[in-house]
Parts: structure tokens; C-alpha cells; sequence
């Protein structure tokens, strides 16, 4: 019996889940481009080809594809771990505008994700209106059932459905390869859009009109983000071979053979995707691009969930209740809240814009700010190993991209009445809370460090003159390394005792995805009967406290940390805010204030037993 070929396998793998939002554009890309041209002539629909498919080449197959790929974070990519290559070795106000540009990216992906489910879904199921235009009342409701089904799907998990994305991914493709061919057969002379003078002369005839219909065509680069977030999950080799072998010949085909369509029947215009397909194939394309559709939302909401997760390891939000739904696969979480959220602005948007195409223009706005904020991200990135004419090449090439990303941002920006304004006013909502958590944190630890003891000095003090020990080992999680914690000093002001022996837990971050096993853990000795670890994960995973502290115990024999004989001592601030301030000074403490109050309990996100935990309160005032 042969073996699957593994190559083939992560190929197939990478089709369903980086290629699904990108490979459903088709659905509605050109129908939203060429819905306001009436009967579109020759000279416009392959002058918007051309366009579209030059896009297609520089925008997806050059900049994500080629270069930004090779901006990889130890294997992973997405904004954030873009923001922290760039962050890396840099201080002061540069290094806060390059976060707020990666915070900016991350917080515009979550207006992605709303409206990629919502967009996609309703997109396909619309097929049944061409089916017959009696159906077309029931559109909005089937699409809100199919929602609700994959969003209720999520606490479950993908692992076992998962496996099916990739072959249906695949099929997916072959049938839009297979009828753009059959369109193009009919009508050879679309190819001609190949060549960009069509597009160099459709511009110059109608530089205004081209530049508002970048706003649609932008559309069909939707997902162009997900080729480099899902680099972790294949391998960049992967991702590339897939692109060129499978889905840029089926989009091209796709949509050239939409524009064939167009042109021998221009009254096409009302739907130019379905109506590629002849008459006994229509049910069975809806059928498909429904799950086709399914998948590609699926992708998001999975890739909301791991952007939530990054966010939280590298101190942008307030920690999070996360749930593994896999025993084998690590990236497969589940986030209660984030879940329910997308699910209630999915329904929203459903249901006020009601068809994908008063959706399209939110939809732009959301996609080209996110491909902004990479382009300037990856000038700080991709030239710094460079020299000479090598690095001159990266800035000349980075600036090209720069340019068009502008050029698509600016035209989506015009459309901000018409629903632009939804990603715009969900990322700033998104970004004050990401900078107010951060600054909060910042300033609760600077409070904190500014109060507290060295902790070599104090421990040895009380070694000098200890107070009454008891049995066991006390672990004092510290959020400052070198310092007391004020656990500690709760503890001895009121239950006047010390532990035989007490080990100073610090729980860091790093601004790398994966921190090896091997290098996770610093120990050092504070005193006879104290000692100091400061443990790191990195940014995709999650800190278990139970599992550190028993290689702890492994590599310190002599520290005795039998779980029947070890308690944890938490401190846990409630932040108050001085009344006295005026709400344009106070608004943003009180944010954060909420924020604290609702973020998931440090023993839940640490994995910390709750019966061998003391936690201590204490009040902060900011």
C-alpha cells in the first residue's frame, strides 16, 4: 500500500485553510466592480481585467508571496508577530509608533473577520436567486442559519472536520479552473487583458473611474493577509507552491471567465459568477460555494482566536479564558468570548447590510488598512540584514508596494458613507483598548517597582531574623524579578509565618512565537532557603505554572516541591481611580479599571489548581 505523500498532504492541508477567503472572492469581485457600469462594453471589462489580474501579480504573488514570507518570526508570521520582529532592538517613541502601526493592522483584522463571514456566506447563498427569483426572500435567513450553525460548531473544535477542508478547497478550485475554461473557450480574446496595456489604457481614458474601481477590485485580494498569518502552520515553501500551482491558475481562469461571459452576454452583469455554470449545474454550485463559503469563514474565526491569543502573551489584552478543543493539534483554541462576540456582529452586519454587495465597501476599507500597516511594518523588517545595492533593491521594491497599498487604501477611504466607516469605527474601539491596556499594565508595574524591596537583601534579613516557619514550600508568583513581592509581605503582616522554604516565580513573554523547553527557565539562588526562576513562553503559547514548577523541582533537588506540600501566593490589585480627575483625564483609567475587573483570574489563565492558591488583595490608586 502506498503512502500518502506529505507534500501533497501539507499542500492540500494549506488550500483550506490559508486559501479560503482569497479563493471565495470570485463569488462577488466582479459583480461589485462592474455593477455600476450598466452594460459593460469591451474596453471596460478587459481594461478591468487587466487591472485585476495585475493586482493579483504584484499585490499577492510579489509582495506577500515573494518578499513578505521571508519576514518570518521564527517560522510564524501575521501582524504581530511582524510588530515584534520590528520592535526588536529598537527604544524609545520609534518603537511605540511601530506598535501603534502593527496594533492598528491587528485591530483592522477583527473588522476582517466580522465581515468575511457575513460576506462570504451571503455571497454564496444568493446563488439561489438565480436559481429562481421567488427564493430570493429566503437568501438572508439561510445565511443567518448557516452562521449560527458554524459559529455554535466552534466549542467543539475542527480537528475532525478539518481534514475534509483541504480535499473540498481543492475541488473547489478544479471547478473554477474548470468553468473560466470552458467560458474562455467560448471567447479567446479575453485573454488579451493578460497584457497590462490594456490596463495602462484604461487608466489613462478614465484615471478618475479606475481609481474609484479599486475600491471593488481590491476585493479580489481579500485573504492576502492569510498567506503570511498561516505561515506557522505549513511553511512558506508550502504556501508558495500552492499559490502557483493550484489557486492563481484557478482565479485566473475564474475570473477571465467571467469576463468572457460578459462578453458575449453583457446582461450577465446580475450575477456573472453563477452564471458560469450551465443551467444543471447551478443547485450544485451553490451547494459548493456554500461550503466553500463555511470554510473561509472558519479560517477567520480561527485566525481571531490565535490573533487574541498573541495579544494576550505580549501584554495587549486582558488575559482570557482559552480552551484547547484538540489533545494533538496546539493552534486548535477556543475563546468563549471573542466567539460569541464575532457571532453577534456577524448577525448584525447580516442582517442591516442584507446582500454581499452593500457589504463589499466595508469590506475594502478593513482588507487594504490591514495590507497598509504590513507594507510599513515590513520596511523596518525586510531591509535591516540588508547592505548596499541589495538593501537600496528591498527599500525601492517595499516603497512599490507602499505606493499601491496607498493608492487602494485612498480609494476605499471614499466609501467610508457607505459602510467603510463599520471596520474604521471597530478598529479604533479596538486600538484604545490594546494601547489602554498596555500603558495600564505599564504603569501598575512602574508603581509596583517603585514600591518594592530588593529581594536578595530582604530574604536574607529574614534568614538573619526569621520569623515562624512552617512546613512546606511557598511559591510567590512576582510580577518584578528582584523584588518582593507583595504576596509576601501580606502574608507576614498577617499570618506572621514563613514557609520552610519559598521559591519567587516571574512569568515573561518573549517576543518570539515558541521559547524551547531547554531555555524556558532561570534559576537563581536568593538565599539559604529562597530561590528566584523567571520563566518565558513565547507568544503562541500558553504559560503553565504546575508543569514549570515541577522542572523546577527536577533541576533543584533540594527544593522541595511535593504538590501535597506546595501553596501559591497571588496578589490581586483592584485598581481604583482618583475622583478627583476630570473625565477627559480620567476616562481611560476607568477603561482600563473595567478591564481588570473582567479579565479571567490569574490561577485560570496559569493553570494553577485553585485549592493551593492564597491570594492576597491589595488596592492600587491610578
Amino acid at each position: 500500500m502506498q503512502k500518502d505523500n506529505p507534500r501533497a498532504t501539507l499542500l492540500i492541508g494549506a488550500l483550506g485553510v490559508v486559501y479560503g477567503d482569497i479563493g471565495t472572492s470570485p463569488l462577488y469581485t466582479m459583480k461589485v466592480a462592474l455593477s455600476g457600469t450598466g452594460r459593460p462594453d469591451v474596453e471596460h471589462i478587459l481594461g478591468m481585467l487587466s487591472i485585476l489580474f495585475w493586482m493579483l501579480i504584484l499585490v499577492v504573488s510579489l509582495k506577500y508571496v515573494t518578499c513578505i514570507l521571508r519576514a518570518d518570526n521564527r517560522g510564524e508570521g501575521g501582524t504581530l508577530a511582524l510588530m515584534e520582529l520590528a520592535l526588536r532592538g529598537r527604544s524609545g517613541q520609534g518603537r511605540w509608533r511601530l506598535a501603534v502601526l502593527g496594533l492598528i493592522g491587528a485591530s483592522l483584522f477583527y473588522g476582517d473577520s466580522m465581515i468575511t463571514p457575513a460576506i462570504s456566506v451571503l455571497s454564496a447563498v444568493e446563488g439561489i436567486g438565480i436559481v429562481s427569483h421567488r427564493l430570493d426572500a429566503w437568501v438572508v435567513p439561510i445565511a443567518v442559519v448557516v452562521l449560527l450553525a458554524l459559529f455554535m460548531f466552534q466549542s467543539r473544535g475542527t480537528g475532525a472536520v478539518g481534514k475534509l477542508f483541504g480535499p473540498v478547497m481543492l475541488c473547489w478550485f478544479l471547478v473554477l479552473g474548470g468553468l473560466g475554461a470552458w467560458r474562455i473557450a467560448g471567447q479567446t480574446e479575453v485573454l488579451q487583458a493578460v497584457n497590462p496595456v490594456w490596463a495602462l489604457r484604461f487608466i489613462g481614458d478614465a484615471p478618475w473611474e479606475t481609481f474609484l474601481a479599486l475600491g471593488a477590485l481590491v476585493l479580489a485580494l481579500t485573504g492576502a493577509e492569510a498567506l503570511y498569518a498561516d505561515m506557522g502552520h505549513f511553511g512558506g515553501a508550502v504556501i508558495r507552491r500552492a499559490w502557483f500551482a493550484v489557486v492563481l491558475p484557478a482565479l485566473f481562469l475564474c475570473y477571465f471567465g467571467q469576463g468572457a461571459l460578459l462578453l458575449s452576454d453583457p446582461g450577465a452583469i446580475r450575477n456573472p459568477f453563477f452564471l458560469l455554470a450551465p443551467d444543471w449545474g447551478l443547485i450544485p454550485l451553490v451547494a459548493l460555494a456554500t461550503l466553500a463559503t463555511v470554510i473561509a469563514s472558519q479560517s477567520v474565526i480561527s485566525g481571531a482566536f490565535s490573533m487574541t491569543r498573541q495579544a494576550v502573551q505580549l501584554g495587549y489584552w486582558p488575559r482570557m479564558v482559552i480552551q484547547h478543543t484538540s489533545a494533538r493539534e496546539e493552534g486548535q483554541i477556543y475563546l468563549p468570548r471573542v466567539n460569541w462576540l464575532l457571532l453577534l456582529a456577524v448577525l448584525v452586519l447580516t442582517l442591516s447590510f442584507g446582500s454581499s454587495d452593500r457589504l463589499a465597501h466595508a469590506y475594502g476599507f478593513a482588507v487594504t488598512g490591514t495590507m497598509l500597516m504590513t507594507s510599513l511594518l515590513a520596511f523596518a523588517v525586510l531591509p535591516r540584514n540588508a547592505h548596499g545595492a541589495r538593501r537600496l533593491a528591498w527599500l525601492a521594491l517595499i516603497a512599490l508596494f507602499l505606493a499601491i497599498d496607498v493608492l487602494l487604501f485612498s480609494s476605499n477611504t471614499l466609501k467610508l458613507h457607505e459602510g467603510g466607516w463599520l471596520p474604521l469605527l471597530v478598529g479604533i474601539g479596538l486600538l484604545t483598548l490594546m494601547v489602554t491596556w498596555k500603558q495600564g499594565r505599564q504603569r501598575v508595574h512602574d508603581t509596583l517597582a517603585g514600591d518594592q524591596q530588593p529581594l536578595a537583601s530582604f530574604m536574607e534579613s529574614l534568614e538573619a531574623y526569621p520569623p515562624t516557619r512552617v512546613p512546606g514550600t511557598a511559591v510567590f508568583m512576582s510580577m518584578i524579578v528582584g523584588t518582593v513581592p507583595p504576596a509576601l509581605l501580606h502574608n507576614l503582616k498577617h499570618n506572621k509565618v514563613l514557609h520552610e522554604q519559598a521559591l519567587f516565580l516571574t512569568v515573561e513573554s518573549a517576543d518570539v512565537p515558541y521559547v524551547p523547553f531547554s531555555e524556558r527557565l532561570r534559576i537563581e539562588r536568593v538565599s539559604r532557603s529562597s530561590w528566584q526562576a523567571v520563566a518565558r513562553w513565547g507568544f503562541k503559547q500558553e504559560p503553565n505554572v504546575p508543569q514549570v514548577v515541577e522542572q523546577i523541582g527536577l533541576e533543584i533537588p533540594e527544593l522541595n516541591l511535593d504538590p501535597m506540600q506546595t501553596s501559591y501566593f497571588l496578589s490581586r490589585q483592584t485598581v481604583i481611580v482618583v475622583r478627583r480627575l476630570p473625565w477627559y483625564r480620567s476616562w481611560r483609567r476607568h477603561l482600563f479599571a473595567f478591564m481588570a475587573r473582567n479579565a479571567s483570574r490569574s490561577t485560570r489563565f496559569y493553570k494553577i489548581p485553585p485549592n493551593r492558591v492564597v491570594e492576597m488583595g491589595m488596592q492600587m490608586e491610578l
